[in-house]
Order: structure tokens, then C-alpha cells, then sequence
């Protein structure tokens, strides 16, 4: 056997790789956009103390950091099919749930998994804002949701903001994990490619490469996003 780097392989390989790219980046991008919201209510939640909901987004928050991905992913990729089955049966509505596309599921189970990582992040970045300011914006004739739009969520973003980068990083790298319910990302799409001529060394490379090139490019987008709301910050000071 030929111990030696099929440079040949190694090279198409990476663009079969990179075709995979849109993918994480859609789940990535759907997972960001549904969890935002959930995740800041249930902050919201937890810094207010509000009965039940508080506790409950306590026990989710643990559930999700206490358990590995892979294992949530494969509870959900067999509760939800289950789960809807038995409700389309229930109404009797002709749907072949086990026919749902792949991208589906992903969306809901990481958005699952991301919308706990980012509780504790806004959380922790709305506890940096000062309290005293709500109440003034209170005195001035600001409502609640006013004095959060124009005031404390734009303090809390820039102290959130580098976690928030971790979080997406740390997502984008978790679609490589998409494999195990067939989702046609950057993972399966090279491995399948390596699955031929058994070069999975090469292929590993070639995922190692573009998840690299892709997590460094989010990076630098968040950091001259940060720049910018540092400017914003100083000049409201």
C-alpha cells in the first residue's frame, strides 16, 4: 500500500470539500437567526428571576452543556420524526415524515444546542450593563422596550459580542458533526469523495483546511464588526 499523500486527490478533493461550504453556512446562518431571539427572551428570563420559565431555562442550559452534541443530535434525529408521527396521525394529516430533508433537522437541532450557549452569553452581558440606566431611561419618559432598543442592548452587544463569535465558530465547526443524519456538508461530501480510493487521510486534510479557512474568515468578520460598535460606543460616551 502506498504510504505517500495522493497530492492529486488531495487537490480535487478540496473543492468537493468546499462545495459543502453553503451548507454549514446555512445552518449556520438559520441556527444564528432562531436561537438570537429564543436565547436573549430566556436571559431576559434568568437576570429577572421569572418564576418557572427562569427555572426551566435553568435545566435547559444544564441539559444541553452537560450533554456531548453528537448524543443530541441523535436523540432529536429520532424524537422528532417520532414526535410528528404521532401528531400527523392524531389529525389525520398525509405527510411522509420520513421523507423530511436532512437540512431540516439540522436546523432545529442546532438552533437547539446554540440557543443554550447563547442564554449564558447574554445573560452575562446584560448583568455588565448597569442597572441604574434602565431606571433612568424610565425617568425620562423611555418605555422598557425603548430603553432596551436604544440603550442597554447596544452596551450589552459589545461586551456579548466576542462570545457570540466563539458561539458561531464553535457552530460552524459542530456542522461538521451533520454527517451522522446525512446532511450533505463539508464532512460527508469529502469523505464520501475518500470512500473510492480510501484516502481519507487526504480528505481529513482537505476538511481540516476549509473549516480552517472559513472559521479565521468569520473571525475576521466579527472583529471588524467589534471595531465598529467600539467606535459607536465612544462616541456615545
Amino acid at each position: 500500500m502506498d504510504s505517500s499523500l495522493n497530492i492529486s486527490f488531495l487537490i480535487d478533493t478540496f473543492w468537493v470539500a468546499l462545495s459543502g461550504v453553503p451548507t454549514a453556512l446555512l445552518v449556520t446562518v438559520v441556527a444564528m437567526l432562531i436561537a438570537v431571539p429564543v436565547a436573549f427572551f430566556f436571559a431576559l428570563t434568568r437576570i429577572n428571576n421569572i418564576p418557572v420559565i427562569s427555572q426551566i431555562a435553568k435545566i435547559y442550559v444544564s441539559f444541553v452543556r452537560g450533554t456531548p452534541i453528537i448524543i443530541q443530535i441523535f436523540v432529536l434525529y429520532s424524537f422528532i420524526p417520532i414526535f410528528l408521527n404521532s401528531i400527523f396521525t392524531k389529525y389525520n394529516i398525509d405527510y411522509p415524515i420520513y421523507d423530511i430533508h436532512p437540512l431540516w433537522y439540522a436546523f432545529i437541532i442546532f438552533s437547539f444546542n446554540t440557543t443554550a450557549v447563547l442564554i449564558e452569553v447574554f445573560r452575562s452581558a446584560l448583568g455588565t450593563v448597569d442597572r441604574g440606566q434602565l431606571e433612568a431611561a424610565h425617568s425620562v419618559g423611555l418605555t422598557t422596550k425603548q430603553a432596551y432598543i436604544r440603550i442597554i442592548i447596544p452596551q450589552a452587544l459589545v461586551s456579548a459580542l466576542p462570545n457570540i463569535c466563539t458561539a458561531t465558530v464553535n457552530l460552524i465547526k459542530a456542522t461538521s458533526l451533520g454527517y451522522a443524519i446525512s446532511l450533505q456538508e463539508i464532512t460527508l461530501r469529502a469523505k464520501v469523495e475518500a470512500n473510492l480510493g480510501y484516502n481519507y487521510l487526504e480528505a481529513y486534510i482537505d476538511i481540516f483546511i476549509v473549516y480552517l479557512i472559513v472559521c479565521i474568515a468569520v473571525e475576521q468578520l466579527f472583529k471588524w464588526w467589534e471595531k465598529r460598535l467600539s467606535r459607536y460606543k465612544m462616541a456615545s460616551a
